[in-house]
């Protein structure tokens, strides 16, 4: 039995998932930390809170709240499959907050102003958020500009176009974008009926579904494609790629293409279901596109990991809701969540710690049965 455990934890994907068990954990303490200093009599209850979720409702409410949940893990999924997309090429997607406004830019746009159809709002908000990503590409392997330092500025120019397009579209009397259901009903997402299984919340869309497929897409190029293959040993090494006749350069270009594609996608996952509007006057990147960096750690750099760390993650923010403001200010909920948010980033460090505990210990029975010998 000794023996079965020791094999098990030498796996990487169980370092990787005790990696991120011990981080959520970690969060968890400090967030609790935090309320007993702000007030010790409440903290229990604001952390249980938190972990509740959706199951903090009544019996029959709470199926509705598992719903929105899930309508925002969505788009969360599709960003931290962006990342992690990027990331396994050798390139850190920190543009991938941006490649989402541009998505929610384009398909809000056409969904707005030109009336589309929900599929041809979808296919736009890929295009911009590819087109974005195809800039840092551009960038990286024709000019040598780090992709971090493009996607950075690349945010910022997208959220404020972003901002000046959708202005013709906004409610006169608010910041805020007119109503996709009062405008064009027609380039909102169909429900094909899952509204039914999560008590009548209209905004369950064919948008969970979708981000789950691309999920497993995503995984299914990079494990079981030479496409998959050439994209990683591009990563691994960049110059050894090109030594053996792959085309280096379009790897990365179509890397960075397809990451922003899959941004762009969860925003219109996210707007087309008519959830929520952009507001016209924001003067910050939205941290969805940052949070699917901590998701895509979290669920240790793999697609289908991502699918359970993207559930998990929204899961504590939407709790983060759930705090008593009697006792505490409103903003508790949110710096809870960004506490537990910041240590999942920590989910590498830990699992090296993991690995060199491993080491040292076989050196130990190494040197141990060494010792015992003549």
């Amino acid at each position: 039995m000794k023996k079965q455990r020791i094999s098990l934890i030498r796996r990487p994907g169980a370092q990787a998932i005790l990696a991120s068990l011990l981080c959520i954990l970690g969060g968890l303490l400090v967030g609790w930390l935090v309320l007993l200093l702000v007030e010790p009599s409440g903290a229990g209850q604001a952390i249980l809170a938190v972990i509740q979720g959706f199951f903090h409702y009544p019996q029959n409410l709470w199926p509705k709240y598992l719903g929105q949940t899930l309508v925002n893990t969505a788009p969360l999924l599709m960003c931290a499959l962006s990342v992690l997309f990027a990331y396994k090429v050798g390139m850190f997607n920190i543009g991938a907050a941006g490649q989402y406004v541009a998505g929610a830019c384009a398909s809000l746009y056409c969904a707005l102003q030109l009336n589309m159809p929900w599929y041809l709002c979808l296919v736009a908000g890929i295009l911009a958020g590819a087109l974005l990503g195809g800039i840092s590409g551009l960038l990286r392997t024709y000019c040598n500009v780090n992709v971090v330092i493009s996607g950075i500025m690349l945010n910022w120019i997208a959220l404020y176009l972003t901002n000046l397009a959708l202005t013709g579209v906004k409610n006169p009397a608010s910041p805020y974008t007119k109503s996709l259901i009062t405008v064009n009903p027609g380039a909102m997402l169909p429900n094909c009926g899952l509204d039914q299984l999560f008590g009548g919340e209209k905004t369950v869309t064919i948008a969970i579904p979708l981000a789950l497929l691309a999920a497993v897409a995503v995984w299914v190029v990079l494990n079981k494609t030479r496409f998959g293959y050439e994209l990683k040993a591009t990563g691994f090494n960049y110059h050894a790629a090109k030594y053996c006749g792959m085309r280096e350069n379009r790897n990365i270009i179509l890397t960075m293409v397809i990451a922003g594609g899959l941004a762009g996608l969860g925003a219109g996952l996210l707007y087309l279901t008519g959830i929520e509007e952009w507001e016209t006057t924001l003067s910050s990147v939205p941290d969805m596109g940052f949070n699917g960096i901590a998701v895509a750690f979290l669920g240790g750099l793999s697609p289908l990991g991502a699918i359970l760390s993207s559930f998990f993650i929204q899961h504590i923010t939407n709790g983060g809701g759930n705090v008593d403001l009697r006792v505490y200010c409103s903003q508790i909920s949110s710096l809870i969540s960004a506490l537990i948010i910041y240590l999942c980033a920590f989910v590498a460090f830990f699992q090296g710690f993991i690995q060199d505990r491993i080491r040292k210990k076989e050196e130990k029975a190494a040197k141990g049965k060494g010792g015992g010998n003549p």
